[in-house]
């Protein structure tokens, strides 16, 4: 059941955002070497759709970094970008599934799953360390919801790993893809929902100073 009810959001970054963004950056620039290459050892689409993800994390960490010290206009705008940015990762992810469905490749499983479960690690790690920044601004609260989306991508992966193996079918593989597209869909819209707004208070908030001097 939803609360009626929330905290004042913060108007400034909270202590430690700025340190725990590099180091997140960090883990998913690594991870996302590391899962590209196992991706194509094993031709998985969940797998290559998780590294994907991991990349387009560190680019929206390095956005964060970017626009922490400026006003709520920017971060808002910043979070505007990263969660577009997570839709359309969402809609890529349905689009090769559907490739790799018409291609008929079938993944290698142990590869999938040992390299989700490292994945699962890193994220987890990440995800309790944002955790405590997850009620923000729109910006905040972006980063928050990519590191829970990407642990919960993790299991899923590993969950297509066994069934994989177990059927010796893709479709495990498929499914998995086509659920963490949606979730990126869904998250990323959330998150433009948030930012616009963050963007509309802030422009609210600039035009009550200049109409009170």
């Amino acid at each position: 059941m939803a609360c009626s009810c929330s905290a004042p959001e913060p108007k400034t970054p909270a202590p430690g955002f700025r340190k725990a963004l590099w180091l997140a950056l960090w883990v998913n620039l690594v991870m996302f070497l590391v899962e590209g290459f196992a991706s194509l050892q094993s031709g998985s689409v969940s797998l290559m759709a998780d590294a994907i993800d991991f990349f387009g994390d560190s680019a929206n960490y390095l956005l964060s970094l970017s626009v922490l010290g400026m006003g709520m206009l920017w971060r808002g705008r910043a979070a505007m970008v990263k969660g577009l940015t997570m839709a359309v990762f969402g809609l890529v992810v349905w689009g090769r599934a559907v490739w790799v469905l018409q291609s008929g490749i079938t993944p290698e499983p142990l590869t999938m799953g040992m390299v989700g479960l490292l994945a699962l690690a890193a994220n987890v790690f990440v995800a309790v360390m944002l955790f405590r920044f997850r009620d923000g601004d729109s910006d905040m609260r972006s980063v928050w919801l990519c590191s829970r989306n990407d642990a919960i991508g993790n299991m899923a992966v590993m969950a297509a790993a066994l069934g994989v193996f177990g059927t010796g079918s893709a479709w495990p593989d498929l499914i998995v893809a086509a659920i963490m597209g949606t979730l990126a869909v869904t998250a990323g819209v959330s998150v433009v929902r948030h930012a616009r707004a963050d963007i509309n208070d802030a422009k609210r908030d600039a035009q009550l100073q200049v109409s009170e001097t």
